[in-house]
């Protein structure tokens, strides 16, 4: 409710602070490089594993999904999508282990987004050249150069507030609906005299596993396949 709390500081520079938010991206990192390595090691050309097939099939649909949307040319960004595919559904989900997510966090977001927008613009170079990138913002003609510049810097911010705002949302309804329902609990076990009864928060039971179910599984798979939507369809537009 009150944004992630401060773990510790760093005494360097005045002091940087280190949040919660990092300290959970930390965890989630070592935790995706562990699988990475355990799911790849030991791969074979002939008779693979049931753990290879896994992998070898989820990697193929993560080219098909990148050759669909950008072109075969583009398929080198496949490990980019997929590792900010990771990045953002295995932060939203992290809620579930009881960690605080870090996409929740605006900073992180922005961070993803900032790099998804240098790419787009290295792209943008790299297809037309630096004279032809700087021409792209006065097409179709040179009095809207402003528009595209706004509109070009527009994109990266509403990809950030979108993916936050949702995840952000979903945490801080969830956070108001536990403290209702252990407030509802409270008055209606309240005439209950002496008992121990009367401290459990019946109504906590069952009720917030339905809006996990919406809010920390469809939610963050939604908002996770739109992020990576959106990153394709800019760098692709660039090179175009």
């Amino acid at each position: 409710m009150n944004g992630p709390k401060i773990i510790f500081t760093i005494p360097l520079f005045g002091g940087i602070k280190v949040t919660e938010s990092i300290v959970n991206m930390w965890i989630i990192m070592a935790v995706l490089v562990i699988a990475s390595i355990w799911l790849t090691h030991g791969m074979k050309v002939r008779n693979p594993s049931k753990k290879q097939l896994v992998v070898e099939k989820l990697i193929v649909m993560l080219n098909n999904m990148v050759k669909d949307v950008m072109g075969e040319k583009y398929i080198p960004f496949a490990p980019y999508i997929g590792t900010l595919f990771l990045l953002s559904i295995v932060g939203s989900l992290s809620s579930l282990t009881g960690l605080r997510p870090y996409t929740a966090d605006l900073s992180v977001i922005l961070s993803l987004t900032l790099v998804t927008f240098l790419m787009i613009q290295i792209n943008n170079i790299k297809n037309h050249g630096v004279l032809g990138w700087f021409k792209s913002f006065t097409e179709p003609v040179p009095f809207i150069t402003p528009l595209n510049i706004i509109s070009e810097i527009a994109n990266p911010v509403s990809m950030t507030f979108r993916h936050f705002g949702n995840i952000a949302a979903g945490l801080v309804i969830t956070s108001l609906v536990y403290g209702g329902l252990a407030s509802l609990s409270s008055a209606v076990l309240s005439w209950i005299p002496n008992s121990a009864v009367a401290s459990i928060p019946i109504f906590q039971i069952g009720i917030p596993a339905v809006l996990s179910i919406y809010f920390d599984l469809f939610t963050s798979f939604l908002q996770a396949y739109i992020l990576c939507m959106l990153t394709m369809v800019f760098v692709k537009s660039s090179g175009e």
